[in-house]
Parts: C-alpha cells; structure tokens; sequence
C-alpha cells in the first residue's frame, strides 16, 4: 500500500511532515443495515505537514505537533458513536489536525480492509490546507 502523497500541496521549505502509518483501529462504521451496531476495522494513514519551529532543534515536546496526541484525537472520534461514512471520519480527522496552530495541511486516508472481499481495502483520501488556495 501507498503512503497518502502530498501531491496536492506546494511545500514550503520550513515545513515537517508528521506520518501516521497504518494505524488499525475498530470503528462502528458503516452505511448498510448488517454494518449496524457492530464493529469493524479501519485502516488510518495521515500526512501532516506542519510548521517547522523556530528553533529546529530544539527536544522539547511543546515545539512540535504530537502523533501521539492525534492518534487518541482519532480513537476519541471513532468512540463518539457510529459513524455511517469513512468520509466523516476522514473530514473529522482533518479538522482536529487543522485546529492546531502549527498544522498548515493534511492528507488522510480511511480504509475499510473487510469491506469487500476482493479488494484489499476501499476508503477515502482527502486533502485539507489552512490555505485558501
């Protein structure tokens, strides 16, 4: 599987990109009846492009925008109840990531492995900037 591309994007030179990789997570997803009530996996991959600090250097966990924090953003959408579409998820993902003061763009991609049984997964990858461009 291909990593989400930042080919919708002009990239600054005094950015960072900050990856989720195949993070595997059970959601209550789904549009059709049988999807109802249960739970099923979802494959996440996100690149954030975020604002380099000041100082690039710098080891502080203040100066840089946290994977880990985002990843329990995730999993506290995906608790919030069923979702019908990996679309919104996708969109919720993106808006909890642009909210912070140092993301300046996202690509994210929400699978669903089981969703049909010959395709390894089916989903959506969407792009989001703080640009108005």
């Amino acid at each position: 599987m291909e990593f989400p591309s930042s080919k919708n994007n002009t990239r600054d030179t005094d950015t960072r990109t900050v990856i989720i990789r195949n993070l595997f997570l059970d959601a209550n997803i789904g549009v059709y009846h049988e999807e109802q009530g249960i739970f099923q996996p979802i494959l996440i991959n996100a690149a954030i492009e975020v604002i380099t600090p000041s100082d690039p250097m710098s080891d502080h966990e203040d100066d840089v925008f946290c994977y880990h924090k985002m990843v329990n953003t995730i999993r506290a959408i995906l608790s919030e109840g069923h979702i019908k579409l990996v679309e919104t998820v996708a969109e919720h993902i993106c808006a909890h990531a642009l909210a912070h003061e140092m993301v300046k763009a996202i690509t994210v991609r929400v699978e669903k492995p089981n969703a049909i049984g010959e395709a390894d997964g089916v989903g959506v990858e969407i792009y989001r900037s703080t640009s108005s461009d």
